[in-house]
């Protein structure tokens, strides 16, 4: 398939009537991607963590027949050790309660309209438990409802990056996914998607941030790097870009195909 460019496959583009019937019969999966204003150092703009897992999900439904919505395009609050903090400029952020409310309630009105099958594309570290929980209390109270066949997949789009493609990117010197805030993954698939939101020159290459193995309260943001990234973006690329994306198109085209089976 074409990996750069995907037909278009957002429910809001969509009039009522032909919504209606792509998902009255519960069939056809919707791609909910889950991001958050965050920033992502000088050298980007702060919507990565929306505009890349729309970006997936949009090429994903093209693979699987599948409808996209809307982004939630705020998450929950940055932590230091995985998102620089949230005391950063620019960082805007919810309270987890706020995070699960907002999933449970459209999972809701999905099922309302008929649907059957969701997926939960997380582009931001941080609200992976808020969305679990969010889908435990949705489908706690359709069961009340009567819906019993409500089905949900939860995941983020990072666990899909192969080993391999780990190995010819980061050449033995991969950071791990916890510190690669604005690093080589986002910056790439930026180079590749949305090149104009992203300017090279202005990376700050610095080692990997090293933090102690707790959380501290309130942060100290001396343990943030400067530059709000906790890992260099200087070996980014718009080719690593494309092979990032091809990946993770293809494992989670693969699994979702898997799941819904």
């Amino acid at each position: 398939m074409e990996y750069g460019t995907a037909r278009s496959v957002h429910i809001s583009e969509l009039a009522w009537p032909e919504y209606d019937a792509r998902v009255r019969d519960g069939k056809t999966p919707v791609l909910i991607p889950v991001g958050a204003l965050e920033q992502h150092g000088p050298h980007m703009s702060m919507n990565p963590d929306v505009l890349l897992p729309t970006a997936i999900s949009e090429r994903v439904a093209d693979r699987i027949r599948a409808l996209v919505a809307p982004p939630i395009a705020y998450g929950y609050k940055s932590q230091q050790k995985s998102g620089g903090g949230n005391h950063m400029p620019g960082t805007t952020s919810l309270d987890g309660l706020t995070v699960t409310s907002t999933i449970r309630d459209v999972l809701k009105e999905l099922a309302r309209h008929g649907v059957r099958r969701t997926v939960l594309v997380n582009g931001h570290y941080e609200n992976s438990a808020f969305i679990v929980e969010g889908v435990d209390l949705a489908q706690r109270e359709l069961r009340w409802d009567g819906i019993r066949d409500f089905s949900t997949v939860v995941l983020s789009y990072w666990d899909f990056v192969t080993q391999e493609a780990i190995d010819d990117i980061y050449q033995g010197e991969f950071p791990g996914w916890a510190v690669e805030h604005g690093g080589v993954l986002e910056t790439s698939l930026m180079l590749h998607l949305h090149p104009h939101l992203v300017d090279m020159e202005k990376v700050c290459d610095h080692a990997p941030a090293q933090f102690p193995p707790y959380d501290f309260f309130p942060i100290k943001p001396e343990w943030t790097p400067a530059s709000g990234c906790l890992s260099s973006a200087k070996r980014a690329s718009a080719q690593h870009g494309e092979t990032l994306l091809k990946v993770c198109v293809d494992g989670i085209s693969r699994e979702l195909a898997r799941a819904f089976d």
